[in-house]
Parts: C-alpha cells; structure tokens; sequence
C-alpha cells in the first residue's frame, strides 16, 4: 500500500484484520526508512504502530481526540493522517515535527515534548466539551514512565473525583527512555500479571450477553463480576483512584485492542485500557536496546545499524566530559552523589552508576523530586550533582527557588543541552534557564567554551557552598590536552584574544567563544574576544574596564535576550551610571522551531555569518 496516499485515518474503518495487519507492517517497514534518513525518536514509534491503528480504527478524529503523552510516538498518527509524503522532511527545517504540533494539522490536538501532561489535558477537555453539550471522546496515551511524574498522579486524582468520561490509553512498555524505575514499575509488573482475569471478563461479557436469558444471568453474576475485579484488579493503582480498568491486552494484536477499545468506547465514565507493547517492536536492534541508545538517533544505516555520524577522535560527547570528570573526583570524595531524573544514557551517566551504584540515583520522571531530594542531600552533608536537560529543570522552577537557592544549598546543576536543541524543536530548546536562574539569589551561573573549562567549573563548583549551574550544550567537544584540574575564581571572565589595537569587544559564552576566537585569528580582526564563563556573577570589574576603552561592544548569545547576559550588564551599567555602547544578538521574543542550529540561527539572525557582518560593519566605521 502507498502511504502517501492515505489522507485521512477513514480509509481504515473499510479495511478487514488481516489488511491491517499488513498496514502496520508497512508502516513499521516506512518508519525505520525514513528515520534511517533523517534520525528521530524511533524505539517510541514501532512500538506503538498497531495500538495506533486500533484507535484510529475504533475512535473518529475529528470529532473525537486522540493524543500522545511527550508525543514523540506519534509518527504512525501522523502517517494516517495523511502525512507520510512529508516524511522525507521529518524535523528538518521547514518540514514537519517530530512531535504533534497544532498548526500542522487538525488532527493533532495537543502539543507536548515534555512527559506527564497528557491527563491534565484530557481532563480540561472533557469538562469543556460537557460543559458545551458535546459528546465526542477524548482518548489520551500515556506511558508507563510518564505515570511516574507527579503531574499525571494530580490528574489521576481529579479525574477519578470529576468522573468524566475519558479512555486512558496506558501504553506499558516497561521503558520510558531506558528502563523504569521506583515502586510504581512493580505495581504495573502485576498489573501484567493478570492476563487470566481480563480474558474471563471479556468471555464471561460476550457469551452470555448472546441471548435475553445470558443477559440475565449475567446481571446476576454482577456481584460475583465486581469481586474478582476489586480482589485481582482494583487493588493496582488505578482502583485506588476510582478509576474503571480493562487489561492487560496485547498492544501488537490489532483484533484484541479493537475489541477492547469498542467496550471502553461505550463506558460511562473515566476508563484505563492496558495494553502491554514491545518498545523498539520490528527492529531487532531497538527491541533489544535496554540502555535508550535506540530512543532517539541521528541518520543510520538501516541494515547495519550503523550510525552514519560517529564522534571524531580526540573528541567526546560534552556529556561525557562532564560525566567522567564526576567519576574522576568522586573517586578522591566519598561525598560526591550524581542524580538525574531518567536520563542515564543521555547524559552518559551509565559508567558512573556502574561504578558507584550506591551513590547513583535515577528518580524517573520527576524532576521536582529530583531536586528536593537533592537539596536534601546538600543539607546533609555531600555533594549532589544532579544531571538535567535545560528544558527539563524548567518543570522545577519551584523547587530550585524554595528548596535550594532560598536555603542557600550547595547543589551542583548539570544542565545539559542548553542552548537550541536543533532538530526537536520548541519544547526541548534549552533557552529560558539563564533568564530564570539569574534571577534566583545565591545561584552561580556559568558556561564553559571547552571540555578543559567544564572540567575546571565542575572542579570548581564542589569546592564553594553555593547552588552552582553549568551549563553545556548537545554535542562532541574536543578533550583537553592536559587533564590537570584547577579551580577557577567566581565571577571571573577571560581574554582568549585581544589585538594591539582593538576597535571592539565581542562578548560571549559557550563553544561560541573559540569560533569567534578562531576567525578572528583568521583574518586578523582588531577585536577583543571575552569569554564571559560565568553570567552569574558578573565580572564587574572587566565590564568596567570595557566600558571605560569606550569602544563598541557586541553580546553574542543564542539564548533569550530577555534576562540574558546583556541584559545582566546592562542592569549593572544603569545602577551604577555607567556607559556602555552595547549591541545584543540574541534571541527575540518568540519560541523557536526545529531545524538544524545553524539554520535556525540563520533564520533568527544570529548565524555565525551574521555576526561577523556585524563585526565587520562596526570595524567599517570611521
């Protein structure tokens, strides 16, 4: 079947079992194609495929609304819908997303990156729609890692006191990037467990509901039908909630999950329907990736598995930096502890939990528990690092506020992929954390140019009292030539270049610092480089010396200009009366699509080309 040609998930409602069957095998075969070309979130996708087509098969959008939680197993919801023709574009600039986006198209109805929203959602839905005299269904899918979160244990609570009708799809697949972890993944393990009751409710129901006389019988049997269920079933978390359960089903056996989907369809009330998959299902490589190396990939071959970008030699993962410089000074500190909140291999943590198990701590999601915990650590007596993607450490803001700065904690912030997140897009750019950690007393904010930096900031951050982030981007950086560690002053910028006589300043951070340095090497340029490595505190005093040459000066930054660091000298210059001739390249006023990072700074006007025009044409004046 070409899937291009599928406009609409309609088509399904003519097709028999056995051609679905072979639909989501196409499917499979089309998503590992074209994720082989352009890379994306692949393990999540194949092994939602006919789950996927059961709802779209059973359920009508629109009017009814089908969602993913995170949203980045989405991609067979997008091929039904009509997309498949645009896949060779998937995540590429101008193409469409990797995750539902509502300006897409109308069957995408929320909008998610993060995990855990997906019920609150769904709950505001309903209410509306009961509120406005509607009756369509609203079927949110929600992962076993995402139940986790504290977010969807809120919404669990309200929608089993609302008691609206809403069909919780609970994809369990006993992953969530890499393997789950916490008491929640044992209760959902016997929830699997009780195959045997699902199978004798369903036989039970569809035999004897056959004539008037079974019907009766079955009515009888009611009773002895809600003791089973509230001994074998309602005992898992979601009886606790007062919520309604089907389960477990196979989420790969498209018969089985259209029945069951039609039962819950007709419920009255919130209903859970289990379906146990096989994340990675199809491709033997990410079924059998228990390490979420197959969670989300760049281009590869798809015969070999291959990835078709390999780390160059001499270089290593910004990640990796900072997590072997952890199990380098964790060996001399017995008061060093790393936590992360389920991003274990994104953050190349894996070693350091193999080697200090007892001081390694993987709290799911959850990043506001993550954070607390942390600061109880501190308040203890040792040393927390806690590893988390800027777009994450943004959903405990609250935290990081009244738990850890208010007290003044010296918890070490690993905040990784800061900066733009290239291909996913909106929901993971790590951009907003400058602006809202500057504002919080007591934090340290600072960036390393280089792997040697980072090392030193980390060095650094554990040896002061104080909440401490350090931010570092996606990607590979080149290692250091001498792995020597030195402290560095609080609050101190560097001059990697200077010429004799420099007509301009340009300030900046991150691995920006060593391209500007390089070019102007290049070509020259009467310029002054600064490496502002920590934005918070500022190095007042080289400001003042800035300021005092009386030349220009550009802030180059591919964050938010809003409460970034020009806006942070600018703060200091006013409040003490000083002058400076100031030019901020950042980033307006607006979220930021995906597409490759040099193509959305391009786009926003802040390339690299950008700015040595700008360079250049203050270099132009007289």
């Amino acid at each position: 079947m070409d899937l291009t040609k599928i406009e609409n998930p309609e088509i399904l409602k003519s097709m028999s079992i056995d051609e679905l069957n072979e639909l989501a095998q196409e499917i499979r075969r089309f998503i590992i194609q074209s994720v082989a070309k352009t890379g994306g979130h692949i393990s999540s996708n194949l092994g939602v495929v006919e789950l996927t087509i059961a709802l779209h098969y059973v359920f009508s959008m629109p009017p009814d609304k089908i969602f993913f939680d995170i949203g980045h197993q989405c991609y067979t919801h997008k091929i039904l819908t009509g997309r498949a023709g645009e896949f060779d574009h998937l995540r590429q600039f101008g193409g469409i997303s990797g995750f539902q986006r509502r300006s897409e198209s109308p069957y995408d109805v929320w909008e998610a990156g993060h995990s855990s929203t997906s019920l609150s959602a769904a709950l505001g839905m309903a209410i509306a729609r009961d509120l406005n005299g509607e009756t369509y269904h609203i079927v949110p899918v929600i992962g076993d890692g995402a139940l986790s979160s504290g977010e969807a244990m809120e919404a669990l609570n309200a929608i089993g006191q609302e008691q609206r009708n809403i069909v919780i799809v609970f994809n369990d697949n006993n992953m969530s990037i890499s393997r789950n972890v916490g008491g929640m993944t044992k209760g959902f393990a016997r929830l699997r467990s009780s195959k045997n009751y699902t199978n004798l409710k369903q036989n039970m129901e569809s035999t004897l509901r056959r004539s008037t006389v079974g019907e009766v019988v079955y009515r009888g049997l009611k009773g002895m039908k809600d003791a089973i269920k509230e001994t074998v079933i309602d005992r898992g978390i979601f009886g606790e909630f007062n919520l309604e359960y089907i389960g477990p089903v196979d989420g790969h056996n498209i018969k089985d999950l259209i029945q069951v989907l039609s039962m819950a369809k007709d419920h009255v009330g919130p209903i859970v329907v289990h379906c146990v998959t096989t994340k990675g299902k199809g491709y033997p490589l990410c079924e059998q990736d228990h390490q979420g190396v197959w969670h989300g990939v760049g281009p590869f071959n798809p015969q070999t598995g291959q990835f078709l970008k390999e780390t160059p030699l001499g270089y290593r993962s910004w990640s990796g930096v900072v997590a072997d410089t952890l199990e380098e000074l964790a060996e001399e500190n017995r008061d060093i502890v790393v936590l992360t909140p389920a991003m274990i291999t994104g953050s190349a943590l894996g070693a350091f939990f193999a080697h200090y198990p007892e001081r390694s701590f993987d709290c799911g999601i959850a990043e506001e528990h993550a954070v607390t915990m942390a600061a109880g650590l501190a308040i203890s007596g040792k040393r927390p690092f806690l590893s988390i993607y800027s777009s994450f450490l943004q959903r405990a803001y609250d935290q990081v506020n009244h738990d850890v700065c208010r007290m003044d904690l010296p918890v070490v912030f690993g905040i990784d992929r800061c900066g733009l997140a290239g291909e996913d897009g909106a929901t993971h750019n790590g951009v907003f954390d400058i602006g809202f950690l500057r504002a919080l007393p007591n934090m340290i904010i600072s960036c390393p140019k280089d792997a040697a930096e980072a090392r030193n900031l980390i060095a650094t951050a554990f040896r002061q009292p104080h909440p401490f982030a350090i931010r570092y981007p996606k990607g590979d950086v080149k290692l250091p030539e001498n792995n020597k560690l030195e402290l560095l002053k609080i609050g101190t910028w560097t001059v990697p270049y200077a010429s004799t006589v420099s007509k301009l300043t340009v300030i900046s951070y991150g691995p920006d610092v060593d391209r500007i340095v390089d070019k102007a090497k290049v070509n020259e340029l009467p310029i002054t480089v600064v490496n502002a490595r920590f934005i918070k505190p500022l190095d007042t005093e080289m400001i003042r010396q800035i300021a005092a040459a009386g030349t220009p000066v550009i802030v180059y930054e591919s964050d938010m200009k809003a409460c970034g660091l020009a806006s942070a000298m600018l703060e200091y210059c006013n409040d003490q009366g000083i002058s400076l001739k100031l030019d901020d390249m950042g980033i307006g006023d607006q979220y930021v699509h995906h597409g490759s990072v040099p193509q959305v700074r391009t786009a926003l006007g802040i390339g690299f080309n950008d700015l040595m025009d700008k360079i250049q044409g203050y270099l132009d004046q007289k």
